[in-house]
């Protein structure tokens, strides 16, 4: 399967820039994998799509503050760093801009010295270990100096910072935020829990790979980027209840379908579990665990839309995207949403 057949043509001012006032008032495009039939509808409807018993999961991760500016200590010039993973304490892998020169021993400082950093080494790739100096607790630092990393498509300035987090989000580490859970809010997720659909929580730190387009024409050459995830033993109980009592699982994300499909046994069986994962879901790929998916729409060629296309098929996610465009509905992030059923 070629990189190119995943290519898709998107007018640019389809690219959702802002986040609606309302999260839930997101367009909904509601997709039978069998049939390819669709419906359009608003997210809020998304309620009437879940069934008592069936268990809807969430990746309750949380985005850092992961991008910052200042300056490299013996030229003053400027520097931006973008926080990618936590590597030990107070070492990242780090992306940084400009970098090709920068060498192991640099320092640079943030903030007018309330945060300074070294270069430990280059890894594979090009990106720096880097190691942090400061006062206090980092993420209090980092809360202060950093900025959200919104991805590069997204031009607009956000105002409210907590626009790019989940209503549910809780365990720090993400450089991305999980977008499809976006849609959400707090009495939204309560009205589908006294329907009686079962909730679940697990982890995954999202990465900045999650955007990086393929680059290799043949699918299969293509390495993915690893992310570090957790499910409780709790979470997998719930979930393997639900699937036994004849609920489905209803997947929230690619990030959350990752996650599940890496832990299931060949029986479609969880257990408690953690570390991390570079799994890789394209067609075409049996799905162990996952029944039905939220999910937003994706950018051409990415690793994203080959794993929806490996749920749906290719031809029905082709013509479902081809009709998102002819009715002009909001693209990427802070875009709409898609219901595979």
């Amino acid at each position: 399967m070629k990189t190119s057949d995943f290519y898709y043509d998107l007018p640019e001012r389809l690219i959702a820039q802002d986040p609606l006032l309302d999260r839930t008032s997101s367009r909904l495009l509601v997709l039978d994998k069998k049939s390819g039939k669709t419906e359009h509808k608003n997210f809020y409807d998304i309620i009437n799509y879940l069934n008592e018993g069936d268990c809807l999961v969430l990746n309750d991760t949380r985005v850092i503050p992961a991008r910052l500016y200042g300056k490299k200590e013996e030229s003053g010039g400027k520097i931006e760093f973008l926080l990618l993973k936590q590597l030990a304490k107070d070492e990242w892998e780090v992306i940084l801009k400009p970098g090709k020169k920068a060498k192991k021993g640099a320092r640079f400082d943030f903030g007018e010295g309330k945060l300074k950093a070294e270069i430990l080494d280059t890894l594979e790739g090009g990106n720096r270990r880097v190691k942090f100096y400061y006062e206090g607790l980092f993420e209090n630092v980092l809360d202060e100096l950093g900025q959200m990393p919104l991805p590069p498509y997204i031009t607009h300035k956000l105002e409210d910072k907590e626009r790019y987090q989940t209503v549910y989000s809780k365990n720090k580490g993400s450089a991305a935020a999980p977008t499809a859970g976006l849609h959400f809010t707090k009495e939204l997720l309560a009205k589908i829990e006294e329907k009686g659909v079962h909730i679940a929580y697990l982890t995954l730190h999202v990465g900045l790979g999650t955007f990086r387009p393929v680059k290799v024409e043949d699918v299969t050459e293509h390495k993915m980027h690893s992310e570090y995830y957790e499910i409780s033993k709790e979470t997998a109980d719930k979930i393997n209840n639900a699937k036994k009592n004849g609920g489905k699982i209803i997947s929230v994300g690619t990030t959350s379908t990752r996650v599940l499909e890496t832990v299931a046994d060949e029986n479609g069986i969880l257990k408690e579990a953690s570390g991390e994962t570079d799994i890789f879901i394209y067609p075409p790929y049996k799905f162990k665990i996952v029944d039905k998916l939220i999910t937003n729409f994706h950018l051409p060629e990415s690793t994203l839309l080959m794993l929806v296309s490996a749920l749906a098929t290719k031809e029905n996610i082709d013509k479902a995207y081809k009709e998102a465009v002819e009715k002009e509905y909001r693209f990427f992030s802070f875009g709409d949403a898609m219901f595979i059923q």
